[in-house]
């Protein structure tokens, strides 16, 4: 077991191959933007008015409180989205997410039946949408704020449906 390689790589079997590996959008990082500038914001009026909250530090208190809590969940996000793997192989599909715990939805190339993509108005227009893939009697494989669905989609389905 390497430091350095990725679940999907370690879980790799005798004559499997990574054939594509799918990243989260750049917009799927939006909302850890925008909770560090909320914390700088919170810290920037607390400096501000720190003088005008009645008791010394009462203030500064809470607006370094505000600041802490912004920051600890613009981390976790970040977190959350570094600890994501997606990607196909010559075998399977998979899908892994967890930053301490691990979960994933792995699915045999044998056993898919359609791959489907949802992209709403913002997707669209920025190149990022949700691929989801249906297997027979098992549960499914969902992508969300994926890169270029299209191009995931294309890739999925050359694989698992090769030309004859």
């Amino acid at each position: 077991m390497g430091d350095n390689m990725s679940y999907i790589e370690e879980s790799l079997s005798t004559g499997e191959k990574v054939e594509g590996m799918f990243k989260p959008h750049w917009f799927a990082w939006v909302p850890t933007y925008i909770w560090l500038l909320l914390g700088l914001v919170i810290l920037g009026l607390t400096w501000l008015i720190k003088s005008a909250w009645g008791p010394k530090y009462v203030g500064l208190i809470f607006g370094l409180a505000g600041w802490g809590v912004t920051w600890f969940i613009a981390l976790y996000q970040f977190l959350r989205l570094r600890s994501i793997e997606q990607g196909v192989t010559n075998k399977r599909v998979i899908l892994k997410k967890g930053i301490i715990s691990r979960r994933t939805d792995e699915m045999k190339l044998t056993s898919i039946e359609t791959v489907e993509i949802n992209q709403g108005v913002w997707g669209r227009i920025f190149g990022f949408g949700t691929v989801k893939v249906t297997g027979r009697g098992i549960s499914d494989v969902v992508y969300t704020r994926i890169d270029d669905p299209m191009s995931v989609k294309r890739q999925i389905e050359s694989i698992s449906n090769p030309a004859v």
